[in-house]
């Protein structure tokens, strides 16, 4: 073979490799989703739910732990939620969320309803689009907020068949990577204190919590509202409360 062939082949070869660089690069999430579906549904559902799951949780700790506050107050075009609060004046408040973790597992699980569904459909439709038998046994699931982590455990059961070949997939495990766990531990000490002692004082936490900066933030109608940021992840988590609140005018030298 004379060197011009042997260059033409050469080329031809870049040409090629060239060209499928190319197809990869832009048609690459489409192919991961592709073989994520086929070869590991898990997978799927995980790369499918969290950036929903990650939203949403935002959503909740910037408010106070809840999806759509009721008892709230404005900050800086935020509603944030009372953890603790009394129209009064005098006295300290009372907790509106006394089981704050629990009462925010159950606001990231009714957040996320939906979007489960549609992913284990999404999942469905890929797989029978592939000429396979598909049932899914949809049962429940539970969210659970652990140090380090937000955990989904989706109690749904996948069947598939193809070929002869049946396969079973179920115990769906969604980790969120999260330091919300202790942001609200922090924040139900410090709506104790409120309603304990009507103030709280928030450099006792980043003493015991040197990851963990605190924020109060004194508000006109004597509310409070704390901002408590993981410094490593930025993550934050924000409430109100009003405990402990003099009338206007009212000075301390007036106290008997």
């Amino acid at each position: 073979m004379s060197k011009r062939g042997q260059v033409t082949i050469f080329i031809i070869i870049a040409i090629v490799i060239v060209a499928a660089a190319v197809v990869i690069y832009l048609f690459w999430p489409k192919i991961k989703t592709t073989f994520v579906q086929t070869s590991d549904p898990k997978g799927f559902i995980e790369d499918c739910l969290n950036p929903e799951l990650k939203k949403n949780v935002e959503l909740i700790s910037k408010q106070g732990g809840s999806l759509n506050p009721t008892s709230s107050v404005m900050y800086k075009n935020d509603k944030v939620s009372y953890l603790c609060y009394t129209s009064d004046y005098y006295l300290n408040c009372y907790m509106q969320k006394p089981l704050l973790k629990q009462n925010i597992e159950e606001e990231i699980k009714n957040s996320i309803k939906s979007k489960v569904d549609s992913c284990f459909q999404d999942l469905k439709n890929d797989l029978e689009n592939r000429g396979m038998t598909v049932t899914v046994s949809e049962k429940d699931f539970d969210v659970e907020l652990f140090p380090g982590r937000i955990r989904t455990a989706i109690n749904y059961e996948i069947v598939t068949t193809s070929s002869g070949t049946t396969n079973n997939y179920k115990n769906f495990n969604v980790d969120l990577k999260s330091n919300e766990y202790d942001l609200v531990s922090v924040a139900t000490s410090i709506a104790n204190w409120e309603a304990r002692y009507g103030d709280a004082e928030v450099t006792i936490y980043m003493a015991y919590y040197p990851n963990i900066k605190v924020e109060k933030n004194k508000l006109n109608d004597g509310s409070k509202v704390y901002v408590i940021t993981d410094r490593n992840t930025k993550e934050e988590f924000k409430f109100a409360s009003r405990s402990g609140v003099l009338p206007a005018g009212y000075a301390a030298n007036q106290i008997q």
